[in-house]
């Protein structure tokens, strides 16, 4: 039995704004009813100030399902569209006291909602459901949803994208497809690995750490809204601090162990990263 908030159970026994919009400005539809979990959001939007000023839902699933949508037609209404491009799934979870883990995939369901339906109003195109390569078939997850989802909660093992996603929570075959993902997600991208140089100046070995760190540490955290910055070189010792969505991840110790494993793959064995804050 699930352990639910008295605002869970009473947005589910009592939800609020439920129902369709006729001549909706926007409505974004997500989930499906196969897969268990549906959701279609309508919004009414003032046009000269781009205020949302009424907001209803459709929903087919469980309880967290039609909570969190009943939470997400609240934080949305009175909101311009740029401000409520900024609740995320957390803040609806967060509406409700807290979700179950197994049921957090019902926040994330409501987020998607939103997003699509401010990209109808504005004409922006909604991807469709089959873009991208599908990792779990029972549940049609794509990869770029389990990249996107695990990087804004910051998601480190299988069960917690299970919870989030619910990929891997059926036949289980895509288990070993989500581990690896996981893996590439928190981890410094593969590159083209240069020569190493068998003896180094002191120049030529600063050099050549500025320059492996520019060229190819950096683009990879990039690519996950993170960053790092080379503070300084003294002898082996190297002193970075780490930027964007790095900084204080939980993650960030095998950050700075990945970036020092590649300093010495490519510059020299005796290299000691650290981080300062």
């Amino acid at each position: 039995m699930w352990e639910y908030t008295d605002k869970v159970k009473e947005a589910f026994l009592h939800p609020k704004n439920v129902g369709e919009i006729e001549g909706a400005d926007a409505v974004g539809e997500v989930g499906s009813i196969v897969c268990g979990d549906a959701l279609k959001l309508y919004l009414r939007i003032d046009k000269e100030t781009g205020t949302i000023t009424d907001a209803k839902f459709q929903t087919f699933g469980c309880a967290s399902a039609i909570a969190s949508s009943s939470a997400l037609t609240e934080l949305v209404r009175g909101k311009t569209l740029d401000e409520a491009m900024t609740i995320s799934n957390q803040d609806i979870a967060g509406f409700l006291g807290g979700l179950p883990d197994q049921k957090m995939h019902c926040s994330v369901m409501g987020r998607e909602a939103l997003e699509a339906a401010i990209a109808n109003y504005r004409g922006q195109p909604v991807k469709q459901k089959d873009e991208g390569r599908t990792v779990c078939k029972c549940f049609d997850v794509t990869e770029e949803k389990i990249r996107k989802v695990a990087i804004e909660n910051h998601l480190t093992t299988v069960d917690e994208i299970t919870n989030f996603t619910k990929a891997g929570g059926g036949c289980g075959e895509c288990l070993p497809a989500i581990e690896a993902l996981l893996q590439d997600i928190w981890s410094l991208k593969p590159v083209d690995k240069p020569s190493k140089p068998k003896i180094l100046t002191n120049l030529h070995r600063i050099a050549l750490i500025q320059e492996i760190i520019e060229s190819e540490i950096r683009p990879g955290l990039q690519a996950d809204n993170g960053d790092v910055e080379l503070i300084d070189i003294e002898g082996s010792r190297v002193s970075i601090a780490l930027r964007g969505m790095c900084t204080g991840c939980m993650m960030a110790d095998v950050t700075v162990k990945g970036i020092q494993s590649k300093l010495r793959e490519l510059v020299s064995n005796d290299i000691v990263v650290e981080a300062l804050q």
